[in-house]
């Protein structure tokens, strides 16, 4: 007996939707992560930006770290960095609360440790900076 399931293809897409509310950029620049460990003591790493949005940064590290998901962090980008019209204005200011969200291993074929960052910015900034956008979206619709 065969068993047929039927599937609908007019409803799978060929295409990846970007379900995002603001654009991600891929920016390299140097920063630093700060945090502290479970027994208080103070660590660092040096890392590199590989995108960033107005609400969170994708970073890889350039040693392998023990950073666990949720711990907060103090993300700090390179001074001469922060200068850069493309970075969202939460990274032009210096030091950055940040919250991991993911954590991708890195491999011995030498694929690097990333991280996924939340910025942790007030959230009446974030709408004051989507403000002029939605004011513009609405203008050209």
């Amino acid at each position: 007996m065969n068993k047929h399931i039927w599937t609908d293809k007019s409803l799978r897409t060929t295409t990846a939707v970007d379900k995002r509310n603001v654009e991600r950029r891929d920016i390299n620049v140097p920063a630093r992560l700060t945090w502290k460990d479970q027994r208080g003591v103070q660590r660092f790493a040096s890392v590199v930006t590989r995108n960033v949005s107005q609400f969170g940064v994708y970073v890889e590290c350039q040693s392998a770290v023990s950073i666990p998901m949720f711990r907060l962090v103090q993300l700090q980008l390179e001074r001469t960095a922060r200068e850069d019209d493309n970075l969202p204005p939460a990274l032009r200011t210096g030091r950055v609360l940040s919250a991991v969200y993911r954590v991708a291993p890195g491999t011995t074929s030498g694929r690097p440790q990333c991280l996924a960052l939340r910025l942790m910015v007030d959230p009446r900034q974030q709408m004051a900076d989507l403000a002029p956008d939605a004011e513009a979206d609405r203008a050209t619709a």
